[in-house]
């Protein structure tokens, strides 16, 4: 496994001034942005005007203009005749003068004429942000070996805001050439005409939401949608202990083309597992629930050592060889070699795992822990840990139940190095139990969301809280995002407007085709008070737009995720008072009403690697394609989620996408593909492969990373003294066990309302359904039994003191 971190600058070892010119510049044609697009005019130097040496590492190479030229005397020849790591390109110079301006908002279709020598050649794209500088944007599209001349087209994905111009150029990152010549650049016309309303002036402003007739059979607190589309939904006991103890596990396949459910016998409790896809469609399933907390508390839960795979061919789960430790709650990051790396969760004593633990896609198991790097930390519970894109992990600060890790509650994970270094500017850092966090689209860009969250242990009202964080910066730090729009809350007496700073926990975001997030469910305070709000943010202009809301409740042990024609799925919800939501709802997005969708008619290969161009035909014009990893959710969490832009060369109806050479932006697995038209109405997605390792032994990400999370100035630590656990307190999951069965969950604190009698505390329980409680030994820790009869809140409870 190579995830070293890569320190890489951008070099700059040549530039032009203005007025240092020898001939006067070529002007562009009407329609060309580019100055001196084929060289001809002569600069300061050796480069020709308004073109600029650029490049990193450690390679040795020569810039030179050759006569051997497309049209006309010139072009230019970048080689490297000795490569360790880095780059070399000739970029459009950096500066007002010659670098072409552009439209936040707006696409361009760059084209150029090349012959090449090495197949590690690309088109690279630098953006000037009008507050930060000049700053890597990304990759477009790796040139295929030419000995003769050969025209190459792509078109940018949309201008991100703040950016007012842009320089691009060839990269050569493997030993060889590139020969470059008659540059183009073109803004891409806006559409003719405005999308046509299918629906009602809602549907098209707000979407709409269904409830389906069908419920759900088991009750699944995980979800991962597999290639093809069907849904794999994982219960194991259900948060049910009666079902634990009758050794009774479950799982169903969800079928959306007809909307049947297959139970599976399932062989061990998955309840609280972790999960991620492998590279071939297979789904890991790692640890899960070995017992139930102990009726009078003072035993936690405890996570066994066990992992299977799911095979969607056969729907069947098969064991792989043991974890080093119990992981109830952990995380699962895939990486861009296929690995899994997971950390976390409650071990089979029920205290926190500190162990690191990593399944080889080579190998097809867990190794052992001294092939493993260790910093012997504890990060909390499904720490949400998000692959940058140069292999670091990113803890954005989202977990599961009461506080944040010690520190800022945020850091970059380097496992090369094995060393963690705090990230600053999240907010309330421990007040983000059950947050959210997603990698914007598209992954290219490297910004972080984290949105909501609360604290079941202190449980105080959920907050409204997002921040945003850019990891392309040297030194990155979390913004203050706008707040979650506000809906209303059921406090016990039917839905009212939320007021003051209300927010949610539990909180589901998802990755929409048309590049924008929904985020839907959540609830007031631990386990009770669902919220009903949902909203699309626009990673563009970083704003929230409330839509049509989820009619039912979606709180503790819900699920969202996106489907392949482009709707959204929620199930779930398991309040305090043990009971579940078997119903199912599906969201239709506003662009689903707006109009004919396009049409991906043919994939010439569903087979992909990194590199690749891949064509593709449609039935009408698109203005952007992209790969979306499909769900694998629990508990707000889904760190593998992605949305990755592939740019685009159109002729007619075929497009050719360009796949990124960057593995850690896209891991390997298999992915929803959509074409979207220029309204952002989406295809129906086709499902292609992207492939493993054997793909990457070629390929060096280290070539596609520029500026990236340089220079963290946070507090940097390393390895901690070799430890067995740390110590966990058996009410982690803000539930007092000395009332009711196990799967019921009497708040450890009660909301600020009801904290103070007796008299409070029980007609909260009341108003929130609960039912008859029964006193489990001898303590009552909450003074719900004064009469001591053995029920908490029965007949003369409330009025004793």
């Amino acid at each position: 496994m190579n995830l070293r971190r890569r320190t890489t600058a951008l070099l700059s070892v040549a530039g032009l001034a203005s007025g240092l010119l020898l001939t006067a510049p070529q002007p562009a044609s009407a329609a060309n942005l580019i100055k001196n697009p084929g060289f001809e005019t002569a600069g300061a130097g050796d480069m020709p005007y308004c073109w600029e040496k650029s490049g990193w590492g450690d390679n040795d190479f020569t810039f030179t203009t050759t006569a051997d030229a497309h049209s006309g005397a010139k072009a230019m020849k970048v080689e490297l005749t000795r490569r360790v790591e880095g780059d070399r390109k000739a970029l459009i110079t950096e500066s007002a003068a010659c670098a072409p301006v552009v439209t936040p908002g707006k696409q361009y279709d760059l084209g150029l004429w090349y012959k090449t020598t090495t197949p590690d050649a690309a088109i690279t794209l630098f953006r000037h942000d009008t507050t930060a500088g000049w700053q890597y944007w990304t990759d477009l599209k790796t040139l295929d070996l030419a000995s003769s001349w050969t025209e190459a087209t792509v078109r940018t994905p949309e201008v991100p805001a703040g950016t007012d111009r842009i320089s691009w150029g060839v990269s050569v990152y493997g030993t060889g050439s590139a020969t470059t010549d008659d540059y183009t650049m073109d803004q891409v016309p806006d559409p003719d005409l405005p999308p046509e309303c299918t629906g009602t002036a809602e549907q098209c402003a707000n979407g709409r939401w269904d409830v389906l007739p069908t419920q759900n059979p088991v009750r699944s607190m995980h979800s991962v949608v597999l290639p093809g589309g069907k849904v794999l939904l994982i219960a194991g006991s259900g948060n049910d202990e009666s079902m634990f103890e009758a050794g009774t596990f479950t799982s169903a396949v969800y079928d959306p083309a007809n909307g049947s459910y297959k139970v599976i016998p399932t062989p061990k409790d998955m309840f609280c597992a972790g999960h991620v896809q492998l590279q071939d469609g297979r789904v890991l399933v790692m640890s899960g629930n070995k017992g139930y907390p102990t009726a009078d508390g003072r035993v936690g839960y405890q996570g066994y050592k066990d992992s299977y795979i799911f095979d969607p061919e056969t729907e069947t789960y098969t064991k792989t060889n043991d974890m080093n430790d119990g992981h109830w709650y952990p995380s699962a990051t895939i990486l861009g070699n296929g690995d899994v790396i997971s950390f976390g969760g409650l071990r089979e004593d029920s205290t926190g795992s500190v162990a690191a633990e990593l399944f080889s896609e080579a190998e097809q198991q867990w190794q052992p822990l001294w092939k493993v790097n260790q910093t012997w930390s504890y990060w909390g519970l499904y720490p949400s840990m998000i692959l940058m894109q140069d292999g670091r992990l990113f803890y954005s600060g989202s977990h599961v139940f009461g506080n944040n890790i010690p520190g800022t509650g945020s850091a970059i994970y380097d496992y090369g190095a094995n060393t963690i270094t705090q990230v600053p500017g999240l907010r309330n850092k421990d007040e983000r139990d059950q947050s959210a966090s997603v990698l914007l689209p598209p992954a290219q860009d490297q910004k972080v969301l984290t949105l909501g969250g609360g604290n079941i242990d202190s449980n105080p009202e959920a907050n409204r809280l997002t921040d945003i964080i850019d990891l392309k910066q040297p030194n990155p730090s979390y913004v203050a995002g706008p707040p979650i729009p506000q809906g209303t809350v059921d406090l016990g007496n039917g839905p009212v407007p939320q007021t003051g700073n209300q927010g949610k926990m539990y909180v589901s975001a998802v990755l929409l085709p048309d590049g924008k997030v929904l985020e839907t469910g959540g609830a007031l305070h631990n386990r009770a008070n669902p919220v009903y709000e949902t909203s699309i943010f626009d990673p563009e202009s970083e704003t929230f737009d409330p839509v049509a809301v989820d009619p039912e409740a979606r709180g503790y042990h819900s699920s969202a995720f996106l489907l392949p024609d482009g709707r959204v799925m929620t199930t779930g919800d398991n309040p305090g008072n043990g009971s579940w939501n078997h119903d199912v709802s599906v969201y239709s997005p506003p662009y689903l009403f707006k109009g004919e969708r396009p049409t991906i008619t043919s994939v010439i290969d569903t087979e992909w690697t990194y590199g690749d161009t891949q064509r593709i035909t449609v039935d009408r014009p698109i203005a952007k394609a992209e790969l979306i990893r499909p769900a694998a959710v629990t508990h707000s969490s889904d760190p593998n989620q992605r949305f990755v832009d592939l740019p685009l060369s159109v002729d007619g109806d075929n497009v050719d996408l360009n796949v990124t050479s960057n593995p850690n932006l896209a891991p390997p697995g298999w992915y929803m593909l959509f074409a979207v038209d220029a309204n952002g109405v989406p295809s129906v997605a086709k499902w292609v492969h992207l492939q493993g390792p054997q793909a990457l032994r070629a390929t060096d990400a280290s070539a596609h990373v520029h500026d990236f999370a340089d220079a963290p100035a946070g507090k940097v630590a390393g390895p901690g003294k070799k430890r067995t656990a740390q110590k966990v307190s058996p009410t982690i999951s803000g539930c007092d066990r000395h009332y009711g069965s196990i799967n019921v969950c009497v708040p450890t604190r009660f909301p600020a309302e009801a904290k103070m009698t007796t008299a409070a505390r029980c007609e909260w329980l009341k108003t929130n359904d609960y039912g008859r409680l029964k006193v489990n030994g001898k303590d009552d820790p909450l003074g719900l039994d004064r009469n001591r009869d053995g029920i908490a809140c029965g007949k003369g409870d409330a009025t004793r003191r």
